[in-house]
């Protein structure tokens, strides 16, 4: 009986510190609202532009390719890839504020505090997942004036496939950011990272009929299955791969990149 109190004390203690983590990461965000304004403008500049300049053209070569049976518009395609597109920048990035704290020795003092590095990576990992929902739910928000129907089972999912892609990409910003010294070569380093995990993704084009070294890129990256999981969903397209299919790999995915990133905030210097 002692032991289970015991147990449960520390149990508390370490979702008391955890919580501590997420709240300070999350109270970031809202006082940065420009942060908010400049990342949810980038997809929607993609979503109205490119999505209606593209979408013009669509009937040369048969909305058929997008769906089979129901009339899908270019705009309404590309849109699950938007929502990625935002978790993506938004997610990967979020590895930038760990070299911010280096600099202003924040991270030094949670460091020495009795914390647990795995409680570290956890409480900021859960901080990018939440900022990341947040700009996702004005973007969908903004499906409905495109034309996408949700359901409460159908929005369920979408918060699910969100937060595990969120997690998977976070994952990796904080590992990337926990290697790195300077800003700027964060900043170099990622840009090689986001463009191909958005572009490889299928988010602007369908998956079929792609060449084999195509394929096989696609294939590699988590952000594809993220784009198949939400199309599915929202729009009722069943893509190159099975829905299931599509969730097993993001949450393999999400183990992985996890089990990575804590495992370099092991190793992380405080400075």
């Amino acid at each position: 009986m002692l032991n289970m109190e015991i147990n449960k004390s520390r149990i508390e203690l370490g979702l008391g510190k955890l919580y501590a983590i997420w709240l300070r990461e999350f109270k970031v965000f809202l006082r940065e609202k420009s942060r908010l304004i400049a990342s949810t403008f980038t997809p929607l500049l993609w979503l109205f532009v490119i999505g209606e300049g593209f979408g013009s053209t669509t009937d040369l070569f048969g909305t058929a390719r997008f769906a089979a049976d129901t009339y899908i518009g270019y705009q309404q395609f590309i849109f699950p890839g938007i929502i990625c597109m935002s978790v993506i920048f938004t997610s990967v990035f979020f590895g930038s504020y760990i070299i911010w704290d280096r600099k202003f020795d924040f991270l030094k003092s949670v460091m020495v505090a009795p914390v647990s590095r795995t409680t570290i990576f956890l409480g900021k990992a859960f901080g990018g997942m939440t900022t990341s929902l947040i700009q996702a739910a004005i973007l969908l928000v903004v499906g409905l004036v495109i034309g996408i129907h949700y359901t409460p089972l159908s929005m369920m999912f979408i918060i699910i496939i969100i937060l595990l892609l969120s997690f998977t990409l976070t994952s990796l910003g904080l590992t990337l950011g926990s290697h790195m010294e300077s800003l700027e070569g964060f900043q170099l380093i990622v840009s090689f990272v986001v463009f191909p995990l958005y572009f490889l993704s299928g988010a602007l084009f369908p998956l079929n009929n792609l060449p084999t070294w195509l394929s096989i890129l696609t294939a590699l990256d988590p952000v594809t299955y993220g784009v198949g999981a939400l199309r599915e969903v929202m729009l009722g397209i069943t893509g190159m791969n099975s829905f299931a299919l599509n969730i097993g790999i993001l949450l393999l995915s999400a183990a992985s990149l996890g089990t990575i990133g804590v495992l370099s905030f092991k190793r992380m210097k405080a400075v």
